[in-house]
């Protein structure tokens, strides 16, 4: 058995679910698919769109600071070969108040867009197909 075509929920903490909520929701256009509260010590969100096969789940433990990105690398990468579907998602970006920033690796500034969350984690809007 091996793990292709699994579903993937990308989760990571966070201290402040109120800041990642416009970057992921009103820039990238997220829907909120679920919130929890009070779940042991933890509330979280999680973020994506219906029948898409990943989700992004922030949480926040009670007593703990999550702090920021190690690195300016730590990257999620969407491809967008359409350009005019890149275009929309950086000009709605921007709409949101979200400025783009210069990659760490400027491989990324080539063909896309990068923007760095309230954490410091970063996405790059790659204007290219998916390859290996």
């Amino acid at each position: 058995m091996t793990i292709e075509n699994a579903t993937i929920r990308i989760a990571r903490p966070t201290d402040n679910l109120d800041d990642l909520l416009p970057f992921y929701r009103d820039g990238l256009g997220f829907q909120v698919l679920y919130e929890f509260g009070g779940h042991g010590d933890f509330d979280g969100i999680m973020l994506g769109h219906p029948g898409a096969p990943y989700h992004l789940e922030f949480t926040k433990a009670h007593g703990h600071t999550a702090g920021r990105a190690p690195t300016e690398d730590n990257l999620l990468v969407f491809y967008l070969p359409e350009p005019e579907r890149f275009d929309a998602a950086v000009q709605r970006m921007c709409g949101a108040g979200f400025d783009p920033v210069g990659a760490f690796n400027a491989y990324w500034d080539v063909k896309g867009a990068t923007f760095e969350d309230p954490d410091g984690y970063r996405i790059v809007l790659q204007n290219a197909a998916w390859g290996v």
